[in-house]
């Protein structure tokens, strides 16, 4: 959507609810202080000059989320978060990221109890939505360690820093001094499968549809708090959550049939005709996670304070199959095939103390925080087909890891100038923080060449990192702020910040913001604000290498290596220093209120980026590794990609939110309805440093598939309606989820370049509770009842019938959800 129909539906928007008398929007966040966004104290969701959604614990719980996932639950419930459930992508299936308005995942940050979240240490090099980016692993923070989560819409460099600039998302921790509850919870997956079946190779003879119950999901969840004395409390808590496999993979129909024994002939291949041989969906996990949070009041009016989380996954996922009689193939050890098994190892783990009072005037808080995680990836049921029947069949493939160390020193205080204004609220700090990247490498047979030659090198579903690819880097950042909010007069609230960081590898950065809010009357206000933001590169962008397996050309399977981006080899390819994104954010907007029952907000916004940073598209072609190997001495490389600072693009949008809260037949009625509207469109993309084509390669530094992932892989709209009803006893909730389109766009070569636009699709949530009496409540709900599906993918994409669904669509290719929950409080 274009500036020009983006800002004239916000001002129909405004005037349609003005007209209305009592417009729009409300629930009790609306009147909840929020401490997102800026320093100053009082804010709430409407009286803050940029939009800021809050969402509840219990909001949360009441979800639907799938797998009671916490990236899942967002999706649900805010209309500005998208969450993809990838498939067959290696560690992306196992650590899955969110956008905010429809930007890359790590152009979000992430803040727990307002301190910087660690991101992960693994890049999505094989997912679609969010493409090489190191996201927060957002499903490594249980939902029961939460108490409120607040979810800032514009961008925020100015105050904290490197990331912000979609947005922010600040998860406030469970914090109630006394009390505790236990929840028990069963779900899975129940749903009619239809796919095509096929009477001979790539001849489609008609459907198949079969009843599936998988997923099953058993979530268990405790948490508690003990008192410090009479000074000061610890909550803390567990959860455990076990997730098993699903599977979405359609009839075998040929389309990756290699035969060197022709068809008709006996061909071992043939025999897998109609047989299930792919495994698109879900992977099997298990998640352990610990949390904690407390505080400890001193003498003199200081407190002291303290919160951990720490997250455990172990989860398989699911490879391509490799046929009988492909070269990928060791007969003697796979006679019918395989399908290797991706396994991963996740570990999160962080720590934040610190201490905050009064001193001097001066309010203060002083941190300290530590995060890491680490990813130890491998493979299962998989072989090096050039050692033959001396090959291992499970590898380790790599390990990740990246720390994170955080210091800050946060002051305020409230200046009274008598310029004949308000006083003016006054904040200003420091930030020194520490970042550190490092890999290891994979068993040697992972990757290296076995004795027998003209058959693929490294474990399938791999290869393995090789010590020369392996990584150890790290960097300090230095940053500072400062900014101030006032009151100009009885309406006129405005807010000024900015912010200098210094990052050791590759320079400075300067952020500044202007917000302000003007109360039109009592109930109607016009909010809006103009900032810059910025991302610096992460360091596994710039010191990741790997090898991946992906569709090339033909749409066959192909090992593509991402080089370092200091790599000679990169360099001869066009590879140059990365540099940080740098964007400009606008947004404005209009809140209004009518009595104790209706608010309604609408927000209008554009952000645009500079020098995105993004994967290459795939460099191939002929000559490219006669190339490497001439010029270089490194063999058997057939594709390669890097980062590169290729693009400038521009997101335009809005957002609007509006509820309705009324008493109903001796409860609570809240009706919510939520839109959001992101569109993304290319400004400039960068000329190819180097005349690839004079190489002798093919591929362009930013090509369709990237352009497919930035643009319209995600929908560019979200509608939700909820109705929540309460009663002493009874509750009941409903929710609709209207999702917009989505496109898919593949490179496979020589021009061969499929397409598909998937339609709008709707999800039906639905839940039942019954409190049966202060401390007992069970729940019925479902997710998806409608059991719908994305549209089909067409003859050139879904690959001979295996993959009939795509995962881009949000509606996912799980189909209906249903879960049974039971909570105990005391």
């Amino acid at each position: 959507m274009k500036a020009g129909r983006s800002y004239s539906l916000l001002l129909g928007g405004a005037l349609a609810a003005l007209s209305m008398g009592a417009p729009a929007f409300a629930q009790d966040a609306e009147d909840e202080i929020v401490v997102t966004g800026a320093r100053a104290p009082g804010r709430t969701v409407l009286t803050s000059p940029v939009p800021i959604d809050v969402v509840s614990s219990e909001a949360l719980a009441r979800s639907g989320a799938t797998g009671g996932e916490l990236g899942a639950a967002l999706q649900s419930i805010s209309p500005s978060v998208n969450f993809q459930r990838q498939s067959n992508s290696g560690p992306a299936d196992m650590v899955r990221s969110a956008q905010l308005r429809g930007l890359s995942p790590d152009q979000a940050l992430v803040l727990i109890n307002g301190r910087r979240r660690h991101t992960t240490s693994v890049v999505n090099l094989e997912s679609k939505v969010g493409r090489g980016t190191t996201p927060v692993d957002l499903n490594s923070i249980p939902l029961n360690a939460i108490s409120r989560i607040e979810i800032l819409r514009d961008g925020a460099g100015a105050q904290y820093g490197s990331d912000a600039i979609s947005g922010v998302i600040n998860i406030i921790l469970d914090d109630a001094p006394t009390g505790g509850e236990f929840s028990l919870s069963y779900g899975a997956h129940v749903t009619d499968f239809t796919f095509p079946v096929f009477s001979a190779p790539f001849t489609e003879s008609g459907e198949r549809t079969e009843r599936i119950t998988d997923g099953d999901t058993i979530i268990a969840a405790a948490e508690g708090a003990f008192a410090l004395g009479q000074s000061g409390f610890v909550r803390f808590g567990a959860e455990y959550r076990d997730r098993q496999e699903t599977n979405r993979g359609g009839a075998e129909g040929g389309a990756f049939f290699i035969f060197p024994t022709p068809l008709g002939d006996g061909s071992a291949n043939e025999a897998l005709l109609n047989q299930r041989l792919y495994r698109p969906g879900d992977p099997q996990s298990t998640d352990l996670s610990l949390w904690a949070n407390g505080e400890y009041r001193l003498g003199g009016g200081g407190e002291l304070y303290a919160f951990t989380l720490y997250s455990q996954r172990d989860a398989s996922g699911a490879a391509f199959f490799r046929y009988p009689d492909d070269t990928r193939n060791v007969v003697s050890i796979y006679p019918n095939g395989y399908r290797p098994n991706t396994i991963g190892d996740n570990s999160d783990t962080s720590f934040t103390g610190g201490m905050r009072g009064e001193a001097g005037g001066w309010g203060y808080d002083l941190s300290a925080s530590y995060g890491a995680n680490s990813f130890d990836f491998g493979v299962e049921n998989s072989l090096n087909a050039s050692f033959g029947a001396a090959s291992q069949t499970s590898f380790h493939l790599a390990g990740f890891e990246y720390e994170q160390v955080t210091l800050n020193a946060d002051f305020t205080r409230q200046l009274d100038w008598s310029l004949g204004v308000a006083p003016v609220d006054f904040a200003w700090g420091l930030e020194v923080r520490n970042e550190a990247f490092k890999t290891s490498p994979g068993d040697p047979q992972s990757y290296q060449q076995g004795p027998i030659p003209d058959v693929p090198v490294g474990a399938q579903a791999g290869p393995g990192l090789a010590p020369a690819d392996t990584a150890d880097a790290d960097r300090d950042v230095y940053g500072a702020y400062a900014e101030a909010s006032v009151n100009l007069t009885d309406r006129l609230l405005v807010d000024v910040g900015a912010r200098f960081e210094d990052y050791a590898d590759f320079g400075e950065a300067i952020s500044g913001k202007v917000a302000g809010r003007y109360e039109l009357t009592d109930d109607l206000a016009l909010r809006g604000s103009i900032s810059n933001s910025f991302r610096a590169p992460s360091l596994s962008q710039i010191d990741f290498a790997f090898s991946t397996t992906q569709f090339g050309a033909g749409g066959a399977l192909q090992t593509v290596r991402t080089l370092r981006n200091s790599s000679p080899i990169a360099r001869a390819l066009g590879a140059q220093d990365l540099k940080e994104e740098t964007s400009t954010n606008y947004t404005l907007g209009f809140t209004a209120r009518g009595g104790d029952h209706f608010t309604f907000s609408i927000d209008a916004f554009r952000i645009d980026i500079a020098d995105r940073i993004t994967l290459s598209e795939r460099i191939e072609g002929g000559d490219l590794e006669t190339f490497i190997f001439d010029n270089f001495g490194v063999a058997n490389v057939a594709a390669v990609n890097f980062f590169t600072n290729a693009l400038d693009t521009s997101t335009e949008g809005f957002d609007v939110v509006a509820t309705y809260r009324v008493d109903v037949m001796g409860g609570d009625l809240a009706l919510t309805a939520a839109y959001n509207s992101s569109d993304t469109s290319i400004e400039s993309v960068r000329p190819d440093p180097v005349d690839l084509a004079s190489l002798g390669v093919t591929g362009t530094l930013f090509g369709i598939e990237e352009r497919n992932t930035l643009v319209d892989a995600a929908p560019g709209e979200k509608l939700t309606f909820t109705a929540d009803w309460r009663g002493d006893h009874l509750s009941l909730l409903g929710r609709v989820i209207r999702y917009g389109e989505t496109r898919r766009v593949f490179n496979f070569g020589g021009g061969f370049e499929p397409e598909q636009t998937y339609g709008a699709e709707t999800q039906l949530d639905l839940e039942a509770g019954y409190r049966v009496n202060d401390r007992v409540e069970f729940s019925l709900g479902g997710a998806n009842i409608l059991d719908n599906y994305p549209d089909r993918s067409n003859d050139d994409i879904f690959t001979g019938g295996v993959f009939p669904y795509d995962v881009i669509s949000p509606i996912g290719m799980n189909g209906a959800y249903y879960y049974a929950r039971m909570n105990y409080s005391f």
